[in-house]
């Protein structure tokens, strides 16, 4: 299967469909999930083209990964969470819904949440629950 530059998260990239964003670089997107499936659940994308983590360039999957640990970090802190579960599919076969290389950073336990993409969060709250991890990025600490 080829990337598709028409996928959401290539919008998103690009400014054609807004986000709720948490963290911004040059290599990575952190946003909130409109179909959470716990309060905080938050994806870490690279802005690099890539269907799964295996057409993903070693330099931007070891970005990605330390990207994801600020986030869960913050994500842990601001929600006085006290667990994170992480979790990243590739392929469709897997459970892949969108074909855009991301992981997912739940609070709590992702074996109690809520099933995967199945209901729509409202934006206000998204907001609120991502200015609680916004708040508690520790920049200094990459």
């Amino acid at each position: 299967m080829t990337y598709d530059n028409d996928n959401i998260f290539a919008k998103i990239l690009r400014g054609e469909i807004p986000c709720i964003k948490v963290y911004e670089d040059e290599q990575t997107l952190a946003f909130m999930d409109i179909m959470p499936q716990a309060p905080g659940h938050t994806l870490v994308i690279p802005k690099e083209a890539a269907l799964t983590i295996h057409d993903l360039s070693d330099d931007a999957a070891a970005n990605l990964i330390n990207k994801v640990k600020l986030v869960a970090n913050a994500v842990k802190k601001g929600l006085n969470a006290d667990g994170i579960s992480l979790f990243q599919l590739n392929g469709k076969a897997a459970g892949q819904t969108v074909p855009h290389i991301h992981f997912h950073i739940l609070p709590g336990s992702y074996l109690t949440a809520k099933a995967h993409a199945s209901v729509s969060s409202d934006p206000t709250e998204l907001e609120r629950i991502a200015s609680k991890i916004r708040a508690s990025i520790e920049l200094d600490s990459n």
